[in-house]
């Protein structure tokens, strides 16, 4: 793979330290959650997701996962509660994924990894734009949520079927008329935490909200995933596996449950 940073042996996350110092800080995600120590916190405002289909607007290969992207110039789709204080718009969702014979989830729990996992990403609209609100710790809320093998996803499968259309990096795809809140599973119990992006350039900038509770999705709603490529349609090709990042230490970083 031709790309700065990736997934292979030779680009992949126990290197990123070397190009961003900062994969080694305090506050890096994913993490393990431990489930005996994360301590239920009744302060904890449930979450609330309120998703406009009409927002979303755009599937991309990024040549590292592929993002689905929404209009974010006003407040009709946006994540409040939890531990969070004010208004969050939702910027654009991806998924982390394994090979056909591994887990790929980011978070753990208990050790324990999913196949896949989920991030609805959003920025704090008291911040002026999203990359303003990168350069702050309070500036992102991502939501979390595990995948595992079981029945099909029903909701997902417009996303699926978008796939074909964005087979390499650079590929993207007009995608309207999605309601993101068909892949969050019923219960919105959570565990919240102070971390980073899981990808380059890793910034500290992410209050985590991981949902307790996996969604299922088909054997063949993964695999699809596992057809996309990371390279564009010049370069030899490299199927789209095991684009996540392992656990990072938690120095002390306190996890809180909105649940007992």
């Amino acid at each position: 793979m031709s790309h700065a940073w990736g997934y292979g042996p030779d680009n992949g996350p126990d290197t990123w330290h070397h190009s961003f110092p900062i994969a080694l800080g305090e506050t890096q995600s994913p993490i393990n959650i431990v489930t005996s120590e994360a301590k239920h916190d009744s302060s904890l405002h449930p979450l609330t997701i309120n998703y406009d289909p009409s927002t979303a607007k755009l599937i991309i290969n990024n040549g590292h996962s592929f993002n689905v992207e929404f209009e974010d110039s006003d407040d009709r789709s946006v994540l409040k509660g939890g531990a969070l204080h004010g208004t969050y718009r939702l910027k654009q969702f991806h998924f982390h994924w394994g090979s056909c014979d591994g887990q790929g989830s980011e978070h753990t729990v208990d050790g324990v990894k999913y196949e896949a996992e989920l991030h609805l990403v959003h920025w704090n609209t008291k911040y002026d734009s999203f990359g303003e609100a990168v350069k702050h710790c309070d500036g992102l809320a991502v939501v979390g949520v595990f995948l595992s093998v079981g029945e099909a996803r029903p909701q997902l499968q417009a996303v699926i079927d978008a796939l074909q259309l964005i087979p390499t990096k650079g590929k993207e795809a007009p995608f309207h008329d999605f309601d993101p809140s068909g892949l969050l599973p019923n219960s919105r119990d959570f565990w919240t935490y102070q971390g980073s992006l899981t990808t380059p350039p890793l910034l500290q900038c992410v209050v985590w909200n991981v949902l307790r509770d996996p969604i299922t999705v088909s054997s063949e709603q993964l695999s699809a995933l596992r057809g996309l490529y990371f390279d564009d349609e010049h370069d030899s090709p490299c199927h789209m596996v095991d684009n996540y990042r392992p656990p990072q230490p938690l120095k002390g970083r306190p996890v809180r449950a909105s649940f007992q």
